[in-house]
């Protein structure tokens, strides 16, 4: 019995630093093709981050699986934290939300001027 939880155990940390390493990876082949189809950088930055993440998360959940662990609780615990953040930043994510509608419909680039109405202040868009 130990004998086999100690095999799951090195089966699953090697899935985790194969999938790892995988998961850099095409993360890293992910932005240059962003990259190499004139993506805004901001854009760019944004889903390679979101990819990667995301990978990582499915390698921890494989790894997680390989041990043994049963995947409901893991779905569980992951939906349960998902509402509980989602609630507790609910102000946090419009703005969050309102920045991807940004990048995405792109009402202002990088480099771009802008003014404000009442002040007449200047300010140089460096990044999104």
């Amino acid at each position: 019995m130990a004998v086999d939880f100690g095999l799951k155990l090195i089966a699953a940390l090697v899935v985790l630093a194969g999938g790892m390493w995988i998961a850099k990876r095409l993360s890293r082949a992910f932005k240059r093709m962003l990259e190499r189809r004139g993506a805004e950088p901001s854009l760019v930055s944004f889903l390679g981050s979101l990819v990667s993440i995301l990978l990582r998360i499915f390698v921890i959940i494989i790894s997680l699986a390989t041990v043994g662990v049963q995947m409901t609780s893991i779905v569980a615990v992951l939906g349960a934290a998902s509402l509980a953040i989602g609630m507790a930043l609910s102000g946090t994510l419009q703005n969050f939300a309102g920045g991807i509608i940004i990048m995405f419909l792109k009402p202002f680039k990088v480099e771009t001027i802008l003014s404000r109405h009442r002040t007449a202040r200047l300010a140089l868009l460096k990044r999104l």
